[in-house]
């Protein structure tokens, strides 16, 4: 695995949200959202269901568009930027439900994100089958036929072919087996600590979160209502904005 330098300063913030606002409609969804996410640290974002954590998830990658406010990725205001250009410059995301390609290979699947790599790199990178071991024995078997476990490792791989700078994971746990939530959880971690990546993770299990993330966000009805590192996670905001 090639081990690149990681961020000088840490703290430093890789993506800006000043502002951001979005609807469905007439339903205001986002409300006014002001969001540092730190270079090099995995950033928890938190809430019960229906909150707008996917919706977020969905405008910082292009797929909602904006009612109002900005998104400075890198100082680049990416606001306007169709998901394609966001990907050509190094924000990869993993879907809620992993959205793999069911008739496609393995292979096939991973080598889809290739054309948005700044490099021009035209060969998986060896480093992905030495994070997922499996997904190199399973090259020619369809996506629909690996497990939900298996599948997740490979919406993984495919979001890292395109060389991210930030990585988006949206529920990467939901209806995983428990060795192999431990295994995403460790994976996370190294390409953070290893590779100095950024990521993003929607995250409902909090003992995963408290293992993985640097910092956590919580929403609640569109709205931001804390925001601190993950050791000020206390049991005043789960009651009140994470226990069902």
């Amino acid at each position: 695995m090639t081990i690149g330098p990681r961020p000088s300063d840490p703290d430093d913030t890789m993506l800006k949200i000043t502002g951001l606002n979005q609807y469905y409609g007439e339903s205001h969804t986002l409300w006014d959202l002001d969001i540092d996410i730190a270079e090099g640290q995995c950033t928890c974002v938190m809430g019960r269901n229906g909150v707008g954590k996917t919706t977020l998830m969905q405008c910082i990658m292009g797929l909602l568009p904006l009612r109002g406010g900005s998104l400075q990725f890198q100082d680049t205001d990416i606001a306007k930027l169709p998901a394609e250009r966001r990907a050509e410059l190094g924000i990869g995301y993993v879907p809620q439900g992993r959205q793999i390609f069911p008739l496609l290979t393995v292979e096939e699947n991973l080598l889809i994100g290739l054309p948005a790599r700044r490099d021009g790199v035209k060969q998986v990178p060896e480093f992905i089958f030495e994070l997922f071991p499996v997904l190199k024995e399973m090259l020619a078997r369809r996506g629909g036929d690996l497990s939900g476990g298996q599948q997740q490792q490979l919406a993984i791989g495919r979001a890292l072919v395109i060389d991210p700078k930030l990585l988006i994971l949206d529920e990467p746990t939901e209806g995983i087996q428990p060795n192999i939530v431990h295994e995403i959880g460790d994976i996370i971690r190294r390409l953070i600590d290893e590779l100095g990546l950024t990521v993003i993770l929607v995250e409902q299990k909090l003992p995963f979160a408290r293992r993985v993330a640097d910092r956590f966000i919580i929403l609640d009805r569109g709205r931001l209502m804390a925001a601190a590192p993950i050791a000020e996670l206390g049991d005043d905001l789960i009651r009140e904005y994470l226990t069902v």
